[in-house]
């Protein structure tokens, strides 16, 4: 098989969302989403990398995987991550001169702490990138994370997406949405592989990656991936607006469930849970989409397919 033909279907999923309600499913939300992960893992750790850290022990985890390998690449959306750390640097360093900053904290002001400490935990030595892309991100992550596979560059992609809840990101989202939703604390990871890596160990695929869209309005982008298609789970924008119709598809709007801002990880989240509804045996296609033309820079949208469909 030419590697442009590589397939990439998901095989574990994990999450590290806080709340106080916890709930069943790929996004269940747990009073303490750290709970079980070694001291030792998280010193030293901003909040996104350890939230991200506790979603892809659990992924890895559900798809049989001790540790990622020299033929796994990692793929982490998010638009806040480390803002707090940034933000503290500066202060610190306002006050103090630099001679009041910490040089095990300094490695986290940089952009791509979150992806580096994944590949570096988890042993995953392939391909390593951070999108910080707005609203689309997630989903840019999930198509990016199935390109590395079909380019050969990967056999396996972890998917991570993730937005940590401080006061500082909270601040800065009060700028421009309504006052009362904060943001996500949380992280959702995916283990995206060949499904011949995924029959050397056994493992039985729970979904496949499918056709992905970027484009500047909305409707183009449904258009592109969903034609033709009987799409059975709609998971809509952040907003929930209500931006046309999906014929005989039940809608689920992932940050009204959540009772949050997602942000960069919305489109892994959306995944999550179209692979857990693929997982329960359903037939058709799950459609996620992301961001508002005309309000966003883009939307994306991606579908995801059961086993054995039409990619």
């Amino acid at each position: 098989m030419n590697t442009v033909d590589r397939l990439a279907v998901v095989t574990g999923v994990g999450a590290a969302i806080a709340g106080e309600s916890p709930a069943s499913g790929p996004l269940r939300t747990m009073a303490d989403p750290l709970d079980g992960m070694s001291r030792r893992v998280l010193r030293h750790k901003d909040r996104a990398t350890r939230l991200a850290l506790a979603s892809a022990q659990r992924a890895l985890s559900a798809a049989q995987l001790t540790d990622a390998g020299a033929r796994t690449g990692v793929v982490v959306s998010t638009n806040f991550g480390n803002l707090d750390t940034v933000c503290d640097t500066v202060d610190t360093i306002a006050e103090q001169t630099y001679l009041g900053t910490s040089p095990m904290l300094l490695p986290s002001t940089a952009s791509n702490v979150v992806a580096s400490w994944l590949a570096i935990t988890y042993g995953a030595r392939a391909v390593n990138l951070t999108l910080c892309n707005g609203s689309t991100s997630g989903l840019d992550a999930v198509h990016w994370g199935r390109m590395v596979i079909a380019a050969g560059r990967a056999d396996r992609a972890l998917v991570v997406g993730v937005e940590p809840g401080n006061q500082v990101v909270d601040g800065l989202l009060d700028r421009w949405q309504p006052a009362g939703r904060r943001s996500l604390d949380g992280a959702v990871a995916l283990v995206l592989e060949t499904p011949e890596s995924a029959a050397e160990r056994g493992v039985r695929p729970i979904a496949q990656v499918g056709a992905y869209a970027r484009t500047g309005a909305h409707a183009d982008a449904v258009f592109a991936v969903a034609m033709n298609r009987r799409i059975g789970l709609w998971c809509v924008p952040e907003d929930g607006a209500n931006d046309g119709e999906v014929p005989g598809a039940q809608r689920y709007d992932v940050a009204g469930t959540l009772d949050a801002t997602c942000s960069g990880a919305l489109g892994v989240l959306q995944c999550a849970a179209g692979a857990g509804w693929l997982a329960d045996g359903s037939d058709d296609a799950v459609l996620a989409t992301a961001g508002r033309g005309g309000v966003d820079d883009a939307t994306a949208a991606l579908l995801l397919t059961p086993i054995g469909g039409a990619a």
